[in-house]
């Protein structure tokens, strides 16, 4: 894993990326004709906490921004193990560059950012690189209208979603992305189509594509995903009426729960309903079944969505990734049957949505501050067999919180720590009007045993676990139920380390 050092030298760089401002930018003529990269973190702090290069990474793809008329980084990602991609949205005028991960210098040319990278930092985006092609998620224009999901950079011809296709996406709020098996997923909360005559109601979406996909035919789909298909995230409480968490706020990685990889999401609530949190995890075989549901229609203008019946749809299945499975038979997408590609055009929806995991949430919130962040730590404890949540929130408060399940079969979760993460003092100072106490960013250190919150305008970071706070009390230790803590005869209550 590459040092911070490197960082250091794409920042001292990186805002040569900016060029002349468009004409048409909203930004004043006194604006800096260079942009430099104005991160909200400097190169010192960054050092002080120890901040390798990966996990800056991680939590500066989440910082906001102060001022829009400078060179933002909205894009830095590994490209492979020599170089590293940088796009940054340049006065409104998105650009990329390649840099070397050793010699620290430019490689090759600039490159055009557009679907890469945002025009505007406060607009949604992910980007991973994948069998090294890059999948991307942005607004593709200044306004935003245009949203896309975007292969470039590979040996693969470059695809796109369909262009102002509502049916497709719809404002969506990108939130994550991830390589699994044979596709990219995407996951991002949109406004719904087939709820609009509710008026503007947000639904959590997970989107995949194939990454052999090589677009459609020239009479349908031509440079465009053949493989796109989207399900409904379903976060809600169960009973005679159900209680739904439809909003995506975060999402983690790949974790370990019950045996099963699952990923561990907060949701909240519509904003024009009870203000409320959750925390979600859906099993990843649930949601690769989900993907071999019904496809879903709206037959009439104002008819209501309903499955679509089976003798209705073409073979091979649409959607499904050509010369393996059921499209073994083509070879590529482009020699899918034209009846496939105008079908998967009109229906990319599927049905039912995907459940999550023990069919209800793991913990929910209605009565205090808006959840907006997670970690978890599917390896806690001494046999590393625990899972513990870290769950940020928009009044800067971090719950430490240990989920229902486990070996001891909890019925509910229990809430290990409640910590006040925010620093006026490090997040005060010429920036205390635009610092909000929302947390916009948490990453786990599990080796360091720390972990690190990202504000708009610092990143702090404080220890797992504070056992000593329970001192020579062994019935506190013991009944604070902390993974991370353990009864020591001589030292009392002390920190514990899987395989400790």
């Amino acid at each position: 894993m590459a040092g911070f050092h490197l960082l250091e030298a794409v920042r001292g760089d990186v805002g040569a990326l900016a060029g002349p401002q468009h004409r048409t930018s909203p930004c004043p003529p006194g604006a800096p004709p260079l942009a430099w990269f104005r991160g909200l973190e400097d190169d010192a702090v960054a050092a002080e906490l120890g901040l390798d290069f990966q996990r800056f990474l991680t939590l500066n793809r989440t910082l906001l921004v102060a001022d829009e008329c400078y060179n933002y980084i909205r894009v830095l990602v590994p490209w492979d193990s020599q170089t590293l991609l940088a796009c940054g949205t340049n006065s409104f005028s998105p650009v990329c560059r390649s840099y070397g991960i050793t010699s620290l210098q430019q490689e090759g040319e600039e490159l055009s950012g557009q679907a890469r990278c945002p025009f505007d930092a406060t607009q949604s985006n992910v980007a991973i690189f994948a069998e090294g092609s890059l999948y991307s998620a942005t607004a593709a224009d200044f306004q935003a209208s245009d949203a896309v999901v975007y292969r470039s950079l590979g040996s693969q011809p470059p695809l796109r979603s369909a262009k102002y296709d509502s049916k497709w996406l719809r404002e969506p709020h990108f939130v994550h992305a991830l390589e699994h098996g044979e596709h990219v997923y995407f996951f991002f909360r949109e406004v719904s189509v087939e709820d609009s005559r509710l008026g503007r109601v947000q639904f959590s979406r997970v989107a995949r594509v194939c990454k052999r996909d090589m677009g459609g035919s020239p009479r349908a789909l031509d440079r465009h995903w053949t493989s796109f298909l989207k399900l409904r995230l379903n976060c809600s409480v169960p009973g005679d009426s159900t209680f739904y968490f439809d909003v995506l706020q975060a999402l983690t990685g790949p974790v370990n729960l019950h045996g099963r990889s699952a990923l561990f999401g907060v949701f909240t609530t519509q904003t024009n309903s009870i203000p409320g949190s959750a925390v979600c995890a859906f099993y990843l075989d649930d949601i690769e079944r989900g993907f071999e549901g019904k496809f879903k229609e709206q037959r009439s203008l104002d008819g209501a969505w309903t499955p679509v019946s089976e003798d209705r749809v073409p073979s091979p299945r649409p959607g499904s990734c050509a010369g393996v499975g059921g499209a073994a038979l083509f070879p590529s997408s482009r020699d899918l049957p034209d009846d496939v590609l105008i079908f998967i055009k009109a229906h990319p929806l599927l049905d039912p949505a995907v459940p999550p995991a023990t069919h209800q949430p793991l913990l929910t919130l209605t009565s205090r501050a808006l959840l907006t962040q997670v970690a978890v730590d599917g390896m806690a404890g001494p046999h590393s067999n625990t899972t513990v949540l870290f769950l940020g929130s928009n009044d800067g408060t971090v719950l430490k919180v240990l989920p229902p399940g486990g070996r001891s079969g909890r019925a509910e979760p229990v809430l290990l720590e409640e910590i006040d993460a925010y620093s006026p003092s490090r997040c005060g100072g010429k920036r205390a009007v635009q610092t909000a106490r929302r947390i916009i960013g948490l990453e786990l250190d599990t080796e360091g045993h720390r972990l690190f919150v990202a504000f708009s305008g610092c990143i702090v970071h404080f220890p797992l676990s504070r056992c000593a706070r329970h001192g020579a009390c062994r019935r506190s230790c013991l009944a604070s139920q902390d993974p991370y803590c353990g009864w020591h005869s001589s030292r009392g209550c002390v920190d514990v380390r899987g395989g400790g």
